[in-house]
């Protein structure tokens, strides 16, 4: 599904400030794979994730994703494979438009834009049948404008429209960073559900060990721009909680 093959990123390049973010990566990951990544800052994760969105261009190396060379493609160009869910819950919806607008605006992320799309009543329904299953009585108020609700909400619904178009690859970005506990429980255990039910393949960055450790088929821990740990499923499943911290010394 996705391979990366001896993949470079530097910034700045020939400057004082140069920083050689990515150094040699070489991973494959395949279809229905959930794989965590875990780092300290500067670790390269984020970057790594970058070069798969598309949202940054690698100095070498070639990234392709089903089997596309996607390599110099930028991020808008590889929507019909990707959706991703930012940090920052505010990222990734429109603030002024009501909920139910926004669901519309995800259902034509990769299709040619019209004005009657999404417009009635068996839409409707659907949408409000999908907010339903967050439990957080947001089905009754798809007028409501998204910058009216919390950032759990938001982020919650993100996950949701992530899924009402084309994607066969989740890309999550530290998705509960910003987020009370209760709000990142939610969030972790939608993204979770999402990925079983539409066989996604996916990408989670994350600081959270806890969720490190219960969410995902494979676990990777990145260090100065290189993948240090790799950990399929079959040691994951015999990896304990410990462990991980211990990879941080």
């Amino acid at each position: 599904m996705i391979d990366i093959k001896q993949a470079h990123k530097i910034f700045n390049k020939g400057k004082a400030n140069q920083v050689n973010a990515i150094n040699g990566v070489d991973l494959h990951i395949d279809s229905k794979e959930f794989v965590v990544i875990v780092g300290s800052n500067g670790s390269g994760k984020t970057t790594l994730l970058n070069l798969v969105a598309g949202s940054v261009l690698p100095s070498s190396g070639s990234i392709s994703i089903d089997g596309n060379d996607v390599t110099k493609l930028p991020d808008y160009k590889r929507s019909e494979w990707i959706a991703r869910v930012f940090q920052n819950p505010l990222s990734g919806t429109a603030s002024d438009l009501s909920i139910l607008d926004n669901f519309r605006l995800a259902a034509i992320r990769t299709k040619v834009k019209g004005l009657s799309v999404g417009i009635n009543e068996q839409f409707k329904k659907q949408v409000k049948d999908k907010i339903a299953t967050l439990g957080m009585g947001l089905e009754n108020k798809l007028e409501q404008p998204m910058g009216t609700l919390s950032g759990g909400q938001r982020q919650a619904l993100t996950l949701l429209m992530s899924v009402m178009d084309t994607c066969q690859v989740l890309l999550l970005d530290e998705p509960t960073a910003a987020l009370d506990p209760h709000s990142a429980k939610v969030v972790m255990e939608t993204a979770d559900k999402l990925i079983k039910d539409f066989n996604l393949t996916a990408i989670l960055i994350t600081h959270n060990l806890k969720d490190a450790f219960t969410y995902g088929t494979r676990i990777i821990q990145m260090g100065e721009g290189k993948i240090l740990k790799d950990m399929p499923s079959e040691k994951e499943a015999a990896l304990k909680q410990n462990d991980l911290f211990d990879w941080f010394g």
